[in-house]
Parts: structure tokens; sequence; C-alpha cells
């Protein structure tokens, strides 16, 4: 929930630019599996990039992750190219402006820049 602000700011600058944003909402305990709950936080936060849910935790596995949330840059082959393990703004920590900057750089890549 922390980072939503970050994902709804960094969607809304780069979604006009070729950008997919996806969510994957893994729950963390048995109340976050319902996923009526689940679509009503991302519509209070106005969060407006498609989310799956991951109840059964494959994607979680898939990517080796250990901490809630996981955020991962993927480039158009589907390779995964920058990830960040916890919130973005953890005691002071600039994820977000790292996002913003590796998805930058890989929009500039895909122009030939």
């Amino acid at each position: 929930m922390r980072n939503y602000s970050s994902y709804k700011s960094i969607w809304n600058e780069f979604k006009d630019k070729g950008v997919v944003m996806i969510g994957i909402h893994t729950p963390e305990t048995k109340a976050e599996r319902n996923v009526q709950s689940v679509k009503k936080k991302m519509d209070e936060a106005g969060l407006t990039f498609p989310i799956a849910i991951d109840n059964k935790t494959t994607m979680w596995h898939r990517y080796h992750n250990a901490y809630w949330p996981s955020v991962y840059v993927i480039d158009r082959e589907g390779i995964a190219r920058w990830g960040w393990a916890g919130e973005l703004g953890w005691k002071g920590a600039k994820g977000e402006y790292h996002m913003r900057q590796r998805i930058q750089w890989l929009v500039d890549e895909a122009k030939g820049k």
C-alpha cells in the first residue's frame, strides 16, 4: 500500500509512452485473498492499470520473491531488467527515482536513442 502513490504517479507519467504496467497481487494473509476486497482497495487508491490476483503464489515463487512488495521493470522481450525488494521509499530509499530512471532508459532504448 505504501507504494501505491508511486505506482499511480509512474503509470500516469509513462502510460502514453508505450509502457505497460501490470500489478500482481500476491496475498500475504488469508484476508488478502478476497478478490473483491483487493479490487475495492485498488479502486480507492485510484490504480487504473491491470492487477492480476496471484492467490496460488505462482508468480511469487517464479520470481523467488521474499519481500512484499517486490517491483520489476521488464523490457519488451520479457527480460527483467531491474528489481526492487520492499517499499520504494523505505527509510528514505530512492526506489521510485530509480524505477523512473530505468523505465525512461527502456523507453529511450526502444526509440533507438
